[in-house]
């Protein structure tokens, strides 16, 4: 594969008790040292549609005793298809994954619906063939048109990722624009919005005391 799982890892700043979803799991390569980072108090989901990739990942995880680890099997490329909450998780890696995607959009936006305010995905994708070592050359996700993909999406890019000779790695954040009004709160209310029955005059104050 090329690429360091360990190493893109430790670029996306992944701690411990975080939740963490690996996208397009494998044999589980990302979720097996994902599990060991985030510890017994974080949990990995690593979703595939492939069940026997599932199984492979599920059994090497109970033999190394991480029960944070957890698989699920769905199309990305379908709405809630990862089956997770929405804003239920903290990091996200999608490694060689869009490049197989008939609707590779289709996929970043479930990762943006499951993925928290601030939250960040790592992209890790195909630079070239290499003589057919990697995907077919009609298959390959130019880092341009990833990037097109996330942006316009909302997300927001915070470095690019060392991930190997042969690939090339994207670190996004999601920090969706807030709306308008939504942040503010009672304490900085302009004074025409305060209902004046909420106001407590200091003379009742003193004659509560």
């Amino acid at each position: 594969m090329f690429s360091d799982p360990g190493k893109v890892i430790e670029q996306l700043y992944v701690g411990e008790g975080m939740t963490v979803a690996d996208f397009g799991a494998g044999i589980g390569f990302y979720a097996l040292q994902l599990a060991r980072r985030v510890g017994p108090y974080g949990r990995v989901f690593a979703i595939d549609v492939q069940p026997d990739s599932l199984r492979r990942i599920k059994n090497e995880a109970t033999k190394s005793g991480m029960n944070q680890l957890e698989v699920i099997q769905g199309d990305l490329e379908s709405y809630k298809g990862s089956g997770l909450v929405s804003a239920s998780v903290d990091r996200i890696v999608i490694a060689n994954v869009l490049f197989q995607a008939d609707h590779p959009e289709m996929v970043v936006k479930e990762a943006k619906r499951i993925l928290k305010h601030n939250g960040k995905i790592a992209v890790v994708e195909w630079v070239d063939s290499y003589g057919q070592i990697g995907p077919h050359k009609d298959h390959i996700l130019s880092q341009e048109d990833a990037r097109v993909i996330f942006e316009q999406n909302g997300f927001v890019l915070e470095s690019f990722i060392d991930a190997g000779s042969h690939h090339y790695g994207l670190l996004y954040t999601h920090a969706p624009t807030p709306v308008p009004g939504e942040e503010r709160n009672m304490a900085h209310r302009p004074e025409e919005e305060i209902n004046p029955s909420m106001v407590i005059a200091p003379e009742e104050l003193r004659n509560n005391l």
